[in-house]
Protein backbone atom coordinates (compact mmCIF):
# COMPACT_ATOMS: atom_id res chain seq x y z
CA UNK A 1 0.00 0.00 0.00
CA UNK A 2 1.64 3.00 -1.25
CA UNK A 3 1.38 6.41 0.19
CA UNK A 4 0.02 7.80 -2.70
CA UNK A 5 -3.03 5.30 -2.20
CA UNK A 6 -3.36 6.60 1.06
CA UNK A 7 -3.59 10.00 0.52
CA UNK A 8 -5.79 9.62 -2.30
CA UNK A 9 -8.14 7.80 -0.18
CA UNK A 10 -8.36 10.84 2.14
CA UNK A 11 -9.05 13.06 -0.16
CA UNK A 12 -7.50 16.88 -0.20
CA UNK A 13 -5.84 18.13 2.94
CA UNK A 14 -8.25 20.90 3.44
CA UNK A 15 -11.25 18.91 4.27
CA UNK A 16 -9.39 18.01 7.90
CA UNK A 17 -9.72 21.45 8.88
CA UNK A 18 -14.11 20.76 8.84
CA UNK A 19 -13.99 18.46 11.40
CA UNK A 20 -12.15 21.00 13.69
CA UNK A 21 -14.88 23.73 12.68
CA UNK A 22 -17.41 21.00 13.27
CA UNK A 23 -15.55 20.65 16.76
CA UNK A 24 -15.24 24.46 17.67
CA UNK A 25 -19.14 25.20 16.86
CA UNK A 26 -20.67 22.06 18.15
CA UNK A 27 -18.80 22.87 21.76
CA UNK A 28 -20.09 26.44 21.56
CA UNK A 29 -23.67 25.16 20.75
CA UNK A 30 -23.59 22.81 23.28
CA UNK A 31 -22.40 25.21 26.25
CA UNK A 32 -25.20 27.72 24.85
CA UNK A 33 -27.87 25.27 25.04
CA UNK A 34 -28.50 26.01 28.22
CA UNK A 35 -30.67 28.36 27.00
CA UNK A 36 -33.13 26.71 24.97
CA UNK A 37 -36.09 25.72 26.56
CA UNK A 38 -35.68 22.18 28.53
CA UNK A 39 -38.17 19.99 26.01
CA UNK A 40 -36.29 21.63 22.68
CA UNK A 41 -32.64 21.01 24.56
CA UNK A 42 -33.78 17.51 25.23
CA UNK A 43 -34.54 16.93 21.67
CA UNK A 44 -31.58 18.13 19.69
CA UNK A 45 -29.35 16.36 22.89
CA UNK A 46 -31.36 12.84 22.08
CA UNK A 47 -30.71 13.40 17.90
CA UNK A 48 -26.73 14.45 18.71
CA UNK A 49 -26.00 11.54 20.84
CA UNK A 50 -27.96 9.20 18.27
CA UNK A 51 -26.05 10.67 15.10
CA UNK A 52 -22.86 10.67 17.66
CA UNK A 53 -22.84 7.04 18.40
CA UNK A 54 -23.82 5.98 14.64
CA UNK A 55 -20.78 7.44 13.31
CA UNK A 56 -18.53 6.87 16.54
CA UNK A 57 -19.70 2.66 15.66
CA UNK A 58 -18.55 3.24 12.00
CA UNK A 59 -15.36 4.23 13.14
CA UNK A 60 -14.82 1.43 15.69
CA UNK A 61 -16.09 -1.71 12.80
CA UNK A 62 -13.13 -1.38 11.20
CA UNK A 63 -10.32 -0.85 14.26
CA UNK A 64 -9.85 -4.96 15.10
CA UNK A 65 -9.54 -5.65 11.14
CA UNK A 66 -7.55 -2.96 9.88
CA UNK A 67 -4.97 -3.50 13.01
CA UNK A 68 -4.33 -7.23 11.72
CA UNK A 69 -4.29 -6.00 7.81
CA UNK A 70 -1.77 -3.88 8.80
CA UNK A 71 0.30 -5.42 11.05
CA UNK A 72 0.48 -8.31 8.72
CA UNK A 73 1.47 -6.29 5.44
CA UNK A 74 3.75 -3.91 7.53
CA UNK A 75 6.03 -6.54 9.39
CA UNK A 76 6.43 -8.99 6.28
CA UNK A 77 7.45 -5.70 4.39
CA UNK A 78 9.40 -4.77 6.84
CA UNK A 79 11.66 -8.43 7.16
CA UNK A 80 11.58 -8.78 3.52
CA UNK A 81 13.36 -5.16 3.48
CA UNK A 82 15.80 -6.20 6.60
CA UNK A 83 16.55 -9.12 3.87
CA UNK A 84 17.24 -6.37 1.18
CA UNK A 85 21.03 -6.43 2.54
CA UNK A 86 23.07 -5.41 5.62
CA UNK A 87 22.41 -1.71 5.12
CA UNK A 88 18.79 -2.48 5.10
CA UNK A 89 18.93 -5.54 8.17
CA UNK A 90 20.87 -2.59 10.14
CA UNK A 91 18.45 0.47 9.13
CA UNK A 92 15.21 -2.39 10.36
CA UNK A 93 16.92 -3.20 13.12
CA UNK A 94 17.12 1.06 14.42
CA UNK A 95 13.66 0.95 13.82
CA UNK A 96 12.62 -1.49 15.89
CA UNK A 97 14.71 -0.46 18.69
CA UNK A 98 13.98 2.96 18.44
CA UNK A 99 10.12 2.01 18.08
CA UNK A 100 10.22 0.40 21.01
CA UNK A 101 11.91 2.84 23.19
CA UNK A 102 9.40 5.11 21.80
CA UNK A 103 6.80 3.91 23.46
CA UNK A 104 8.20 3.43 26.81
CA UNK A 105 8.82 7.10 26.42
CA UNK A 106 5.47 8.37 25.64
CA UNK A 107 4.13 6.12 28.12
CA UNK A 108 6.53 7.73 31.14
CA UNK A 109 6.45 10.94 29.66
CA UNK A 110 2.43 11.49 29.42
CA UNK A 111 2.25 10.40 33.47
CA UNK A 112 4.75 12.85 34.02
CA UNK A 113 3.72 15.70 32.68
CA UNK A 114 0.06 14.80 33.74
CA UNK A 115 1.27 14.64 37.66
CA UNK A 116 3.35 17.94 36.32
CA UNK A 117 0.70 20.04 34.65
CA UNK A 118 -2.48 18.09 35.69
CA UNK A 119 -5.93 18.88 34.33
CA UNK A 120 -8.21 21.54 36.96
CA UNK A 121 -10.13 18.90 38.94
CA UNK A 122 -13.35 21.30 37.76
CA UNK A 123 -12.38 20.88 34.27
CA UNK A 124 -11.88 17.02 34.71
CA UNK A 125 -15.17 16.69 36.44
CA UNK A 126 -16.91 18.00 33.54
CA UNK A 127 -15.43 16.23 30.97
CA UNK A 128 -15.67 12.56 32.89
CA UNK A 129 -19.71 13.95 33.38
CA UNK A 130 -19.91 14.83 29.49
CA UNK A 131 -18.42 11.39 28.35
CA UNK A 132 -20.64 9.85 29.85
CA UNK A 133 -23.52 9.89 28.19
CA UNK A 134 -21.62 9.34 24.78
CA UNK A 135 -19.77 6.29 25.60
CA UNK A 136 -18.04 4.76 28.94
CA UNK A 137 -17.71 1.31 27.85
CA UNK A 138 -14.19 -0.02 28.12
CA UNK A 139 -12.47 -3.50 27.22
CA UNK A 140 -12.44 -5.66 30.00
CA UNK A 141 -9.74 -5.37 32.92
CA UNK A 142 -6.56 -7.13 32.70
CA UNK A 143 -6.63 -8.80 36.67
CA UNK A 144 -3.02 -8.98 37.12
CA UNK A 145 0.83 -8.61 35.84
CA UNK A 146 0.43 -13.07 36.14
CA UNK A 147 -3.09 -12.78 34.38
CA UNK A 148 -1.69 -10.35 31.53
CA UNK A 149 0.90 -12.88 30.92
CA UNK A 150 -1.44 -15.75 30.54
CA UNK A 151 -3.28 -14.26 28.16
CA UNK A 152 -0.78 -13.22 25.70
CA UNK A 153 -1.05 -16.24 23.75
CA UNK A 154 -4.68 -16.37 22.76
CA UNK A 155 -6.49 -19.84 22.92
CA UNK A 156 -9.03 -18.54 20.40
CA UNK A 157 -7.88 -15.39 18.38
CA UNK A 158 -11.31 -15.69 16.74
CA UNK A 159 -12.75 -15.14 19.95
CA UNK A 160 -9.78 -12.77 20.95
CA UNK A 161 -10.78 -10.24 17.85
CA UNK A 162 -14.45 -10.56 18.65
CA UNK A 163 -13.77 -9.74 22.80
CA UNK A 164 -11.76 -6.96 21.76
CA UNK A 165 -8.64 -8.32 23.82
CA UNK A 166 -6.25 -6.53 21.36
CA UNK A 167 -2.90 -7.91 22.67
CA UNK A 168 -3.31 -11.14 22.55
CA UNK A 169 -4.36 -10.62 18.69
CA UNK A 170 -1.50 -8.19 17.82
CA UNK A 171 0.98 -11.06 19.07
CA UNK A 172 -0.76 -13.40 17.00
CA UNK A 173 -0.72 -11.68 13.59
CA UNK A 174 2.91 -10.51 14.56
CA UNK A 175 3.34 -14.07 14.59
CA UNK A 176 1.83 -15.05 11.38
CA UNK A 177 3.51 -11.76 9.71
CA UNK A 178 7.14 -13.24 10.51
CA UNK A 179 5.80 -17.19 9.60
CA UNK A 180 5.07 -15.39 6.45
CA UNK A 181 8.87 -14.55 5.83
CA UNK A 182 9.84 -18.78 6.17
CA UNK A 183 7.64 -19.44 2.72
CA UNK A 184 8.48 -19.14 -0.82
CA UNK A 185 8.52 -15.82 -2.11
CA UNK A 186 5.88 -16.29 -4.74
CA UNK A 187 3.98 -17.64 -2.14
CA UNK A 188 3.93 -14.67 0.32
CA UNK A 189 3.31 -12.55 -1.85
CA UNK A 190 0.14 -13.94 -2.23
CA UNK A 191 -0.59 -14.18 0.94
CA UNK A 192 0.35 -9.98 1.39
CA UNK A 193 -1.35 -8.75 -1.40
CA UNK A 194 -4.46 -10.51 0.20
CA UNK A 195 -3.82 -8.66 3.57
CA UNK A 196 -2.85 -5.57 1.46
CA UNK A 197 -5.94 -5.65 -0.81
CA UNK A 198 -8.26 -6.03 2.43
CA UNK A 199 -6.35 -2.84 4.25
CA UNK A 200 -7.20 -0.87 1.24
CA UNK A 201 -10.52 -2.00 1.54
CA UNK A 202 -11.39 -1.19 4.81
CA UNK A 203 -9.18 2.38 4.02
CA UNK A 204 -12.13 3.13 1.63
CA UNK A 205 -14.48 2.46 4.58
CA UNK A 206 -12.77 4.59 6.84
CA UNK A 207 -12.34 7.65 4.42
CA UNK A 208 -16.22 7.17 3.77
CA UNK A 209 -16.53 7.68 7.33
CA UNK A 210 -14.34 10.67 7.93
CA UNK A 211 -15.99 12.02 4.71
CA UNK A 212 -18.50 12.75 7.16
CA UNK A 213 -16.15 13.43 10.25
CA UNK A 214 -17.50 17.22 10.57
CA UNK A 215 -21.31 15.61 10.95
CA UNK A 216 -20.35 13.21 14.16
CA UNK A 217 -17.94 15.01 15.39
CA UNK A 218 -20.50 17.69 15.40
CA UNK A 219 -22.81 15.60 17.24
CA UNK A 220 -20.51 14.43 19.60
CA UNK A 221 -19.27 17.71 20.45
CA UNK A 222 -22.48 19.20 21.04
CA UNK A 223 -23.30 16.33 23.21
CA UNK A 224 -19.95 16.76 25.08
CA UNK A 225 -20.45 20.94 25.23
CA UNK A 226 -24.34 20.38 26.46
CA UNK A 227 -22.42 18.79 29.71
CA UNK A 228 -19.10 20.20 30.16
CA UNK A 229 -19.40 23.88 28.96
CA UNK A 230 -16.82 26.16 28.48
CA UNK A 231 -14.63 23.34 30.26
CA UNK A 232 -14.47 21.35 26.95
CA UNK A 233 -12.41 24.17 25.60
CA UNK A 234 -9.99 23.89 28.33
CA UNK A 235 -9.81 20.35 28.41
CA UNK A 236 -8.87 20.02 24.95
CA UNK A 237 -6.27 22.61 24.83
CA UNK A 238 -4.91 20.81 27.87
CA UNK A 239 -4.78 17.76 25.52
CA UNK A 240 -2.96 19.31 22.76
CA UNK A 241 -0.23 20.95 24.96
CA UNK A 242 0.72 17.26 26.72
CA UNK A 243 0.86 15.67 23.62
CA UNK A 244 2.61 18.12 21.35
CA UNK A 245 5.53 18.30 24.42
CA UNK A 246 5.63 14.78 24.09
CA UNK A 247 6.65 14.98 20.20
CA UNK A 248 9.12 18.14 21.21
CA UNK A 249 10.91 15.57 23.44
CA UNK A 250 11.04 12.81 20.74
CA UNK A 251 12.24 15.79 18.49
CA UNK A 252 14.94 16.71 20.55
CA UNK A 253 15.71 13.41 21.12
CA UNK A 254 16.97 12.68 17.74
CA UNK A 255 19.95 15.29 17.89
CA UNK A 256 21.79 13.53 20.68
CA UNK A 257 21.32 9.85 18.44
CA UNK A 258 22.73 11.77 15.56
CA UNK A 259 25.87 13.61 17.47
CA UNK A 260 26.27 10.28 19.22
CA UNK A 261 25.33 7.46 17.35
CA UNK A 262 26.43 9.03 14.13
CA UNK A 263 29.48 10.74 15.21
CA UNK A 264 27.82 14.23 13.90
CA UNK A 265 28.42 17.64 14.81
CA UNK A 266 25.82 19.43 16.65
CA UNK A 267 25.97 22.90 14.72
CA UNK A 268 26.23 20.59 11.44
CA UNK A 269 23.25 18.81 12.31
CA UNK A 270 21.29 21.53 13.22
CA UNK A 271 21.52 23.62 10.02
CA UNK A 272 21.04 20.66 7.87
CA UNK A 273 17.53 19.74 9.03
CA UNK A 274 15.93 23.11 8.59
CA UNK A 275 15.00 22.93 5.25
CA UNK A 276 13.73 19.77 6.02
CA UNK A 277 12.03 20.70 8.90
CA UNK A 278 10.37 23.43 6.95
CA UNK A 279 8.48 21.17 4.31
CA UNK A 280 7.39 18.72 7.20
CA UNK A 281 6.21 22.00 8.69
CA UNK A 282 4.47 23.22 5.79
CA UNK A 283 3.14 19.26 4.41
CA UNK A 284 2.83 17.45 7.39
CA UNK A 285 4.05 14.82 5.23
CA UNK A 286 7.55 12.88 5.40
CA UNK A 287 6.97 11.44 2.12
CA UNK A 288 6.71 15.14 0.76
CA UNK A 289 10.09 15.86 2.65
CA UNK A 290 12.69 12.73 1.26
CA UNK A 291 13.89 15.25 -1.04
CA UNK A 292 14.79 17.67 1.71
CA UNK A 293 16.03 14.82 3.89
CA UNK A 294 17.54 13.28 1.02
CA UNK A 295 19.95 16.65 0.33
CA UNK A 296 20.40 17.27 3.78
CA UNK A 297 22.14 13.73 4.29
CA UNK A 298 24.01 14.61 1.52
CA UNK A 299 24.79 18.43 3.41
CA UNK A 300 25.51 16.76 6.37
CA UNK A 301 28.16 14.05 5.36
CA UNK A 302 26.08 10.74 5.03
CA UNK A 303 27.40 8.81 2.24
CA UNK A 304 25.31 8.13 -0.70
CA UNK A 305 24.85 4.39 -0.37
CA UNK A 306 23.77 4.52 2.46
CA UNK A 307 21.19 7.70 2.54
CA UNK A 308 19.66 5.96 -0.71
CA UNK A 309 18.63 2.98 1.14
CA UNK A 310 17.77 4.23 4.88
CA UNK A 311 15.80 7.23 3.76
CA UNK A 312 13.44 5.53 1.58
CA UNK A 313 13.16 3.10 4.28
CA UNK A 314 12.44 5.07 7.21
CA UNK A 315 9.77 7.23 5.00
CA UNK A 316 7.87 4.01 4.28
CA UNK A 317 8.16 2.07 7.80
CA UNK A 318 9.63 4.14 10.57
CA UNK A 319 7.10 6.32 12.20
CA UNK A 320 9.43 7.25 15.27
CA UNK A 321 7.38 9.76 16.92
CA UNK A 322 4.33 7.49 16.26
CA UNK A 323 4.55 5.35 18.52
CA UNK A 324 5.36 8.13 22.15
CA UNK A 325 2.22 10.07 21.01
CA UNK A 326 0.24 7.13 20.24
CA UNK A 327 0.51 5.68 23.66
CA UNK A 328 0.54 8.87 25.32
CA UNK A 329 -2.58 9.46 23.81
CA UNK A 330 -4.48 6.29 25.18
CA UNK A 331 -3.01 7.27 28.49
CA UNK A 332 -3.87 10.34 28.40
CA UNK A 333 -7.38 9.75 27.71
CA UNK A 334 -7.24 7.51 30.93
CA UNK A 335 -6.09 10.45 32.70
CA UNK A 336 -9.11 12.50 31.04
CA UNK A 337 -11.32 10.42 32.41
CA UNK A 338 -9.55 9.62 35.66
CA UNK A 339 -9.82 6.08 34.95
CA UNK A 340 -6.40 3.96 36.87
CA UNK A 341 -5.07 1.15 34.64
CA UNK A 342 -3.61 -1.95 36.31
CA UNK A 343 -0.11 -2.78 35.88
CA UNK A 344 -0.90 -5.39 33.06
CA UNK A 345 -3.08 -3.43 31.14
CA UNK A 346 -0.32 -0.39 30.73
CA UNK A 347 2.62 -3.19 29.92
CA UNK A 348 -0.22 -4.38 27.60
CA UNK A 349 -0.49 -0.84 25.67
CA UNK A 350 2.84 0.35 25.70
CA UNK A 351 3.69 -3.24 23.86
CA UNK A 352 0.72 -2.77 21.19
CA UNK A 353 1.63 0.84 20.51
CA UNK A 354 5.97 -0.73 19.95
CA UNK A 355 4.57 -3.51 18.09
CA UNK A 356 1.59 -1.65 15.78
CA UNK A 357 4.55 0.80 15.25
CA UNK A 358 6.93 -1.87 13.26
CA UNK A 359 6.86 -1.32 9.39
CA UNK A 360 3.75 1.04 10.01
CA UNK A 361 2.95 1.55 6.56
CA UNK A 362 2.41 5.16 5.86
CA UNK A 363 -1.23 6.51 6.18
CA UNK A 364 -3.14 9.85 6.31
CA UNK A 365 -2.89 11.27 9.32
CA UNK A 366 -6.56 11.39 10.57
CA UNK A 367 -6.66 7.68 9.94
CA UNK A 368 -3.27 6.22 11.41
CA UNK A 369 -4.77 8.40 14.31
CA UNK A 370 -7.92 5.79 14.88
CA UNK A 371 -5.97 2.49 13.41
CA UNK A 372 -3.08 3.47 15.45
CA UNK A 373 -4.52 4.60 18.54
CA UNK A 374 -8.09 2.45 18.94
CA UNK A 375 -6.09 -0.66 19.66
CA UNK A 376 -3.41 0.90 22.11
CA UNK A 377 -6.55 2.44 24.19
CA UNK A 378 -8.79 -0.96 23.94
CA UNK A 379 -5.51 -2.40 25.46
CA UNK A 380 -5.28 0.13 28.41
CA UNK A 381 -9.14 -0.44 28.96
CA UNK A 382 -10.33 3.06 27.95
CA UNK A 383 -13.19 3.84 25.88
CA UNK A 384 -12.40 4.97 22.58
CA UNK A 385 -15.23 7.37 22.12
CA UNK A 386 -12.94 10.82 22.79
CA UNK A 387 -10.55 9.46 20.05
CA UNK A 388 -13.54 10.41 18.25
CA UNK A 389 -12.80 14.30 19.13
CA UNK A 390 -9.73 14.30 19.82
CA UNK A 391 -9.03 13.64 15.54
CA UNK A 392 -10.61 17.14 14.86
CA UNK A 393 -7.67 18.48 16.81
CA UNK A 394 -5.04 15.79 15.64
CA UNK A 395 -3.38 18.71 12.71
CA UNK A 396 -1.73 20.54 15.67
CA UNK A 397 -0.21 17.29 17.04
CA UNK A 398 0.55 16.02 13.50
CA UNK A 399 2.84 18.95 12.99
CA UNK A 400 4.74 17.77 16.14
CA UNK A 401 4.95 14.15 14.78
CA UNK A 402 5.93 14.98 11.37
CA UNK A 403 8.91 17.16 11.93
CA UNK A 404 9.64 14.35 14.78
CA UNK A 405 10.14 11.54 12.12
CA UNK A 406 11.48 13.47 9.41
CA UNK A 407 14.64 14.85 12.21
CA UNK A 408 14.70 11.36 13.38
CA UNK A 409 14.93 9.87 10.07
CA UNK A 410 18.07 11.79 9.05
CA UNK A 411 19.24 10.81 12.68
CA UNK A 412 19.06 6.87 12.19
CA UNK A 413 20.67 7.45 8.91
CA UNK A 414 23.66 9.44 10.17
CA UNK A 415 23.70 6.34 12.81
CA UNK A 416 23.63 3.44 10.08
CA UNK A 417 26.17 5.14 8.18
CA UNK A 418 28.78 5.13 10.90
CA UNK A 419 27.71 1.59 12.05
CA UNK A 420 28.15 0.48 8.40
CA UNK A 421 31.63 2.23 8.02
CA UNK A 422 33.18 1.24 11.03
CA UNK A 423 32.14 -2.44 9.51
CA UNK A 424 33.94 -1.94 7.27
CA UNK A 425 37.20 -0.77 8.39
Amino acid sequence: MTAEQAKAGSGPRLRGYWPLAALLVGLALGALSGGLQPEFRAGTLSVAEFVGTLWLNALKMTVIPLVVALLVVGVARGAEAAQGGRIAARSVLWIVIICTASAIFGAAAIMLLAALLPLPRATAESLQGALVSVEQKASGPLPGVAEFFKGVIPDNVVAAASNGDVLPLVVFALLFALALTRLAAERRATVVNLFDAIADTLLVIISWVLWIAPIGVFALAYSVGAAAGGEAFAGLGHYVLLISIVGILLTLAAYPLAIIAGRLRPGVFARGMIAPQAVAISTRSSLASLPAMLAAARDIGIREQVADVTLPISVALFRATGPAMNTAVAFYVAHWLGLEPSVGQMIAATAVGAVMSYGAVSLPGEVSFISSIAPIAMALGVPIAPLALLVAVEMIPDVFRTVGNVTMDVAVTAAVDRSEGAAEQ
